[in-house]
């Protein structure tokens, strides 16, 4: 189990992690499992950020480049690429799914980026003196949907970076989604309306994702990942 915690930190954060565990194919089938867990860590980074400089526009574009620092910007690149498939491919499935293969991005994608990193900015510096402990709800939410969608939605890119997590251990994966939920309980009524939030965004992702392509890709849950991170900010810093 330790080998799927350290290939789930060193796939989805910049944190470095023994080498041998990406040659593992049994670590990477338990990592997804772990992805929550990776997310409650990134969150718990800027909870502490967050604590030590109080939101201002200044501390937010601070945390915002740590965030996507200790990322390394994984999932950006996810949404860049499917915006640009989604509107290029004009509903065409073959299509969408060469339109993502390409490496570089269009207008699509580069205003899909911008847009994002903007509203998470721009939430992060709106965010109220009482809600910054719970940061930590945005990145543990969008992994533990990526631990979901791949238990619930077939990955059609064959031999794509998530095709080695579709035999994951689902007991494994449905207790950690389990304990994101009852964390947004613990959390109180934010909590709650932050995975109701985060609910709707995945059911409406998923739909698409289904209707357009069958099922998944990996850049489809990057995609996923950094519009469920912005919507749940935004829920956080509402009013």
């Amino acid at each position: 189990m330790i080998g799927g915690l350290l290939h789930a930190i060193g796939f989805l954060t910049r944190i470095p992690v023994p080498a041998r565990v990406f040659d593992d194919g049994r670590a990477r089938r338990q990592s997804l499992a772990w992805y929550p867990v990776v997310g409650l860590v990134v969150g718990v980074i800027l909870c502490a950020l967050a604590w030590a400089w109080p939101p201002s526009l200044l501390s937010a574009a601070v945390m915002l480049v740590v965030w996507v620092a200790s990322t390394g910007a994984l999932h950006l690149d996810g949404l860049a690429d499917s915006a640009d498939a989604w509107i290029g491919g004009m509903g065409d499935r073959a299509r969408t799914l060469e339109i993502m293969k390409d490496p570089r991005s269009g207008p699509a994608g580069v205003t899909a980026v911008v847009l994002v990193l903007l509203l998470k900015f721009a939430a992060l510096a709106s965010l109220p003196a009482h809600a910054w402990q719970l940061l930590w709800l945005a990145p543990m939410l969008a992994r533990a949907a990526l631990t979901a969608a791949f238990l619930t939605t077939p990955y059609v890119r064959s031999g794509g970076l998530g095709s080695g997590l579709t035999d994951a251990p689902r007991t494994a994966c449905m207790t950690a989604v389990s304990m994101a939920v009852a964390l947004c309980a613990v959390a109180g009524g934010r909590g709650i309306a932050a995975f109701a939030v985060a609910t709707l965004v995945f059911l409406v992702w998923r739909r698409a994702c289904l209707r357009r392509l069958g099922g998944i890709t990996g850049d489809t849950a990057g995609a996923l990942t950094e519009v469920l991170e912005a919507v749940v900010l935004v829920t956080l810093a509402a009013p």
